[in-house]
């Protein structure tokens, strides 16, 4: 399974762990939570409602690279140029 496939799940399951609320404002529905394309760009949304700024890493055609991030959508760059972006457990 590809990284991209399963970051939901693990999104999710980091979720759980860490007993934050799953709950969304209604804006949420427009830009969910973690990496998402539009068909020009690649974002990244961190959902939390603690202020904590959390490490990416973001996958691109060469190294991937790191980038920390905070609370609300961040972008990332060219969505052909960006193949996906998942949080590495880490704050920052």
């Amino acid at each position: 399974m590809s990284v991209r496939r399963s970051l939901p799940a693990v999104l999710g399951a980091v979720t759980l762990i860490l007993g934050l609320s799953t709950a969304a404002a209604p804006s949420a529905a427009a830009d969910p939570c973690g990496f998402y394309e539009t068909s020009s760009d690649a974002y990244y949304n961190h959902c939390t409602s603690d202020g904590s700024r959390v490490i990416i890493e973001v996958e691109v055609w060469g190294p991937n690279y790191e980038r920390c991030v905070g609370p609300g959508v961040s972008w990332l760059g060219s969505a052909s140029s960006i193949g996906g972006a998942w949080y590495v457990g880490r704050t920052c």
